[in-house]
Protein backbone atom coordinates (compact mmCIF):
# COMPACT_ATOMS: atom_id res chain seq x y z
CA UNK A 1 0.00 0.00 0.00
CA UNK A 2 1.48 3.51 -0.81
CA UNK A 3 1.13 5.92 1.48
CA UNK A 4 0.97 9.89 0.68
CA UNK A 5 2.85 12.13 2.55
CA UNK A 6 1.16 16.39 2.56
CA UNK A 7 2.82 19.31 4.09
CA UNK A 8 2.90 23.09 3.74
CA UNK A 9 5.88 23.75 5.34
CA UNK A 10 9.28 21.80 6.97
CA UNK A 11 10.97 22.27 9.69
CA UNK A 12 14.18 20.84 11.76
CA UNK A 13 14.17 18.64 14.94
CA UNK A 14 13.81 21.42 17.59
CA UNK A 15 10.87 22.91 15.52
CA UNK A 16 13.09 25.92 13.59
CA UNK A 17 14.28 27.00 10.57
CA UNK A 18 10.98 26.36 8.82
CA UNK A 19 10.85 26.22 5.15
CA UNK A 20 7.84 26.30 2.57
CA UNK A 21 7.94 22.99 0.59
CA UNK A 22 7.32 25.06 -2.59
CA UNK A 23 10.89 26.60 -2.14
CA UNK A 24 12.28 22.98 -1.47
CA UNK A 25 10.80 21.84 -4.83
CA UNK A 26 11.03 25.09 -6.99
CA UNK A 27 14.68 26.46 -5.89
CA UNK A 28 16.76 23.55 -5.18
CA UNK A 29 19.22 22.01 -7.66
CA UNK A 30 17.75 19.27 -10.10
CA UNK A 31 21.17 18.33 -11.13
CA UNK A 32 24.73 19.03 -10.34
CA UNK A 33 27.65 17.62 -10.72
CA UNK A 34 31.77 17.70 -10.03
CA UNK A 35 34.39 16.31 -11.70
CA UNK A 36 37.93 16.29 -13.31
CA UNK A 37 38.53 15.72 -17.03
CA UNK A 38 42.35 15.83 -16.34
CA UNK A 39 43.96 13.69 -15.93
CA UNK A 40 41.67 11.28 -16.44
CA UNK A 41 37.53 11.62 -16.14
CA UNK A 42 36.02 11.22 -13.07
CA UNK A 43 32.81 11.95 -11.25
CA UNK A 44 33.75 13.52 -7.87
CA UNK A 45 30.25 13.93 -6.66
CA UNK A 46 26.91 14.32 -8.08
CA UNK A 47 23.44 14.15 -7.75
CA UNK A 48 20.61 13.57 -10.87
CA UNK A 49 23.76 12.73 -12.78
CA UNK A 50 23.82 9.21 -14.32
CA UNK A 51 27.30 9.33 -16.33
CA UNK A 52 29.71 12.30 -18.12
CA UNK A 53 31.44 11.44 -21.58
CA UNK A 54 34.69 13.18 -22.68
CA UNK A 55 34.16 14.05 -26.28
CA UNK A 56 37.21 15.71 -26.43
CA UNK A 57 39.48 17.78 -25.01
CA UNK A 58 37.73 20.20 -23.10
CA UNK A 59 34.19 18.96 -24.17
CA UNK A 60 32.24 17.32 -21.73
CA UNK A 61 28.69 15.41 -21.60
CA UNK A 62 26.52 15.10 -18.59
CA UNK A 63 23.60 12.42 -18.83
CA UNK A 64 20.89 13.23 -16.00
CA UNK A 65 18.99 9.98 -13.92
CA UNK A 66 15.99 12.11 -14.38
CA UNK A 67 14.94 14.01 -17.27
CA UNK A 68 14.24 17.53 -17.71
CA UNK A 69 10.27 18.56 -18.53
CA UNK A 70 11.86 20.59 -21.69
CA UNK A 71 15.25 22.22 -22.85
CA UNK A 72 14.29 25.78 -21.14
CA UNK A 73 16.11 25.40 -17.98
CA UNK A 74 18.82 27.50 -16.39
CA UNK A 75 22.27 26.26 -15.98
CA UNK A 76 25.57 27.17 -14.71
CA UNK A 77 29.20 26.11 -15.31
CA UNK A 78 32.69 26.87 -13.82
CA UNK A 79 35.84 25.24 -14.18
CA UNK A 80 39.48 26.08 -12.75
CA UNK A 81 42.65 24.83 -14.07
CA UNK A 82 45.42 25.81 -12.14
CA UNK A 83 49.09 26.24 -14.38
CA UNK A 84 51.52 28.20 -12.95
CA UNK A 85 49.91 28.50 -9.83
CA UNK A 86 47.13 30.51 -10.92
CA UNK A 87 43.60 29.49 -11.69
CA UNK A 88 40.92 30.16 -14.64
CA UNK A 89 38.11 29.97 -13.77
CA UNK A 90 35.69 30.51 -17.19
CA UNK A 91 34.08 27.92 -18.94
CA UNK A 92 30.73 27.53 -20.76
CA UNK A 93 27.96 25.76 -22.58
CA UNK A 94 29.26 24.72 -25.89
CA UNK A 95 25.95 25.55 -27.75
CA UNK A 96 22.02 26.26 -26.71
CA UNK A 97 21.71 23.63 -29.82
CA UNK A 98 23.38 20.74 -27.21
CA UNK A 99 20.87 21.46 -24.33
CA UNK A 100 18.40 18.08 -24.19
CA UNK A 101 16.13 17.13 -21.69
CA UNK A 102 18.61 14.60 -21.44
CA UNK A 103 22.06 16.30 -21.23
CA UNK A 104 24.12 19.41 -21.47
CA UNK A 105 26.83 19.45 -23.31
CA UNK A 106 29.81 21.76 -21.64
CA UNK A 107 33.20 23.10 -23.07
CA UNK A 108 36.23 24.28 -21.04
CA UNK A 109 37.80 26.84 -22.32
CA UNK A 110 39.67 30.44 -21.56
CA UNK A 111 40.88 33.09 -23.77
CA UNK A 112 44.64 33.71 -23.02
CA UNK A 113 44.33 37.26 -24.46
CA UNK A 114 41.92 39.91 -25.16
CA UNK A 115 40.07 38.93 -28.43
CA UNK A 116 42.26 36.37 -29.53
CA UNK A 117 40.96 32.67 -30.30
CA UNK A 118 39.45 30.51 -27.49
CA UNK A 119 41.70 27.32 -26.22
CA UNK A 120 39.85 24.16 -24.78
CA UNK A 121 41.49 22.48 -21.92
CA UNK A 122 40.94 19.16 -20.03
CA UNK A 123 40.53 20.71 -16.41
CA UNK A 124 41.11 19.52 -12.48
CA UNK A 125 38.13 21.17 -11.13
CA UNK A 126 34.72 21.46 -13.14
CA UNK A 127 31.15 21.56 -12.43
CA UNK A 128 27.21 22.27 -13.52
CA UNK A 129 24.18 22.64 -12.03
CA UNK A 130 20.65 22.91 -13.21
CA UNK A 131 17.17 24.50 -12.17
CA UNK A 132 14.12 23.43 -13.81
CA UNK A 133 11.66 21.44 -13.83
CA UNK A 134 12.01 17.58 -13.36
CA UNK A 135 9.87 15.68 -16.06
Amino acid sequence: MASELRVNTLKDASGNNSIATSVVFNGSAKAWATCSTNPSTVTRDSYNNASLTDNGTGDTTFTLTSNMVNDDYFFGTCHAYYNNSYPRTTGGVRSVDYLTTSTIRVEQNYNSTFGSAETYEDTYAMGYQMQGDLA
